[in-house]
């Protein structure tokens, strides 16, 4: 958070007046950002999924002063990219991040208590729910330490449903985050 606060000081300070200023989150509060910002109506939201190539959706997030012009302009921008764009509130985790931590979550509770193998828990979702990637290669592609955080401020701010299931946290201390470390839930090698 202090280092967008700093980076969206600066922004507002150098940019054009009418410049919008857009941050791709998973759980930080926009809000925050753009009250940092000096120009909290130009701040908004911009909430990618990954794989990016393949996902659609783009979260237009409003924070409290984000204008309508400036929200009006990023779904603008959504569409030129090919992406469709839905307008949401801040609230802690959004709309998919909130829902996609308790996922996660839930696969490591299924992996922990043996349910199925990460392999036949990612079939299942892809194939019964028609995601692009299963819970545990979707982890290992954003970074387990990066989702252990997203659970433990929803955690923080919504309550006892997020908490972390002690064996994604165990990975996490272990230093199997995932792609970017060559072993997540999967090996990477090489």
């Amino acid at each position: 958070m202090p280092t967008k606060q700093r980076v969206f000081q600066t922004l507002a300070r150098r940019a054009p007046k009418d410049a919008v200023f857009a941050t791709n989150t998973s759980a930080l509060s926009i809000t925050e950002i753009a009250a940092a910002s000096g120009a909290p109506e130009r701040v908004v939201g911009m909430h990618f999924f990954n794989p990016v190539p393949r996902m659609a959706l783009v979260e237009v997030i409003r924070g409290l002063e984000t204008s309508d012009a400036t929200v009006q302009a990023t779904i603008a921008v959504a569409r030129r990219m090919g992406k469709e764009p839905v307008e949401i509130n801040e609230f802690p985790g959004f709309a998919v991040s909130r829902i996609n931590a308790m996922i996660g979550n839930e696969a490591f509770y299924m992996l922990m208590e043996g349910v199925g193998s990460a392999r036949d828990i990612d079939k299942a979702l892809k194939l019964g729910l028609n995601h692009p990637m299963g819970p545990f290669e979707l982890g290992d592609l954003v970074g387990w330490d990066v989702r252990l955080k997203v659970l433990e401020y929803l955690h923080e701010t919504l309550g006892e449903k997020f908490r972390p299931c002690p064996l994604l946290v165990k990975y996490v201390k272990a230093g199997r985050l995932g792609r970017k470390s060559g072993r997540g839930v999967y090996d990477y090698p090489g």
